[in-house]
């Protein structure tokens, strides 16, 4: 059995609302939200295809590593799922404030949880993020409990202001937590938000586990944690149905083992017992460490270098917390690291002291060959680093 699917712009978050509500509870077709000006290409590429499994109540897209986009289909239950597991992980239901494209899970999911919760949310314009903005949104919301999800940038565009504005700062402090992922957080960061008093919960998940399943390393609900052949993989009612009109990439994603459904993240990890070096306690409880991504490693003079490992080095010295470093083609030695970081902030390390102290930590084929810096770093809308913009920046600096 199939059910109709409902391309809706996923700039109009009014509108994702109002679909989602009927998605979830059976009395409306699916719903997939797709980025402001690409529904004419979506739906074209969908070749007419206006159906889906009758289980599915949201599809969200996603590009992989590879840049080729995958659409991942998530029924009811496992939303509705992990919107309860994410309740009693933050101390409840409550009143929620949307900062994240609609058209992105952790967005589609603060819509979600809304309707779970039988409140409704402030929607913040989809626009350029300004930390007024959002003091100005945080003021609609009335319930008791608040919540909402932001990626890092976002956080620290709110630390900046709050430093010296008492008006985002108590908006910042009147949420209940604010939810952090999309990507790794410095430890800088999460340390200048907990001393202004902001309660901030880092989350680790994917639109193909609906969202954060793992909050400060620890597991919410009833997800399982696996690390296999060094890989992280995830269990529980959350798991997506799978890719839509892709079999081969749906198979190599989820996979059976012991009885189990598991999906394969692609990251690297480790589970450690008590901090998992991100602010959680040292309690004892065993906890998700995450290494990288497992495909973002390069050959540099035919070594394996994990770029992950060397962002994490560079970001550890002074004036690079939230730089972001990737690989360029090199005539030699084939590719290298290269670190951009943005200029707002001085002073900045040398690029000779940067190539030491990663060379030293992780090796000599580590070592970055360029450090550029940026007006300021290219984002996607999701406000991730957009890596491919970086890597053709400063691809231009390598010498042919």
């Amino acid at each position: 059995m199939s059910r109709p699917l409902a391309l809706v712009d996923g700039g109009n978050a009014d509108a994702v609302l109002l679909r989602l509500r009927s998605a979830l509870d059976g009395s409306g077709p699916a719903v997939f939200p797709v980025a402001p000006d690409a529904g004419a290409e979506a739906a074209a590429d969908l070749g007419g295809a206006s159906a889906v499994p009758a289980e599915a109540a949201l599809v969200v897209q996603t590009s992989g590593s590879t840049g080729r986009p995958k659409r991942v289909a998530l029924s009811a239950d496992a939303l509705l799922a992990s919107a309860a597991a994410s309740a009693d992980a933050i101390g409840g239901s409550g009143q929620w404030l949307l900062a994240l494209p609609a058209h992105y899970i952790a967005g589609a999911n603060v819509l979600a949880r809304s309707i779970a919760a039988g409140t409704e949310p402030v929607l913040l314009p989809a626009a350029h993020f300004d930390p007024a903005a959002f003091a100005d949104a945080a003021a609609g919301l009335t319930a008791e409990l608040r919540f909402t999800s932001l990626v890092p940038a976002q956080l620290a565009r709110v630390v900046d202001a709050a430093e010296h504005d008492g008006r985002v700062l108590e908006a910042a402090r009147g949420f209940t937590r604010i939810l952090l992922g999309g990507q790794a957080t410095p430890p800088e960061l999460l340390e200048r938000a907990a001393a202004l008093g902001i309660a901030v919960t880092r989350t680790y998940g994917s639109s193909e586990t609906s969202g954060g399943c793992v909050y400060d390393g620890a597991p919410i609900g009833s997800t399982q944690i696996a690390v296999h052949d060094g890989q992280v993989e995830l269990a529980g009612p959350t798991l997506a149905l799978g890719y839509l009109d892709d079999e081969s990439r749906t198979a190599e994603a989820f996979v059976e083992r012991d009885g189990c459904r598991w999906y394969r993240t692609g990251d690297l990890g480790e589970l450690t017992t008590g901090d998992d070096g991100g602010g959680g306690t040292a309690d004892g409880a065993v906890r998700l460490r995450v290494l990288g991504r497992a495909d973002n490693v390069i050959i540099s003079g035919g070594v394996k270098v994990s770029l992950d490992a060397v962002e994490r080095a560079v970001r550890s010295l002074p004036g690079l917390e939230g730089a972001v470093v990737v690989g360029v083609r090199h005539p030699l030695w084939g590719e290298v690291p290269a670190v951009a970081v943005a200029g707002d902030r001085q002073p900045h390390p040398f690029l000779d002291d940067v190539r030491a102290q990663v060379g030293a930590e992780l090796g000599a084929a580590a070592r970055p060959a360029v450090l550029e810096e940026l007006d300021e770093l290219p984002l996607l809308a999701s406000g991730k680093p957009d890596r491919r913009a970086i890597i053709a920046r400063l691809g231009g600096r390598i010498a042919g």
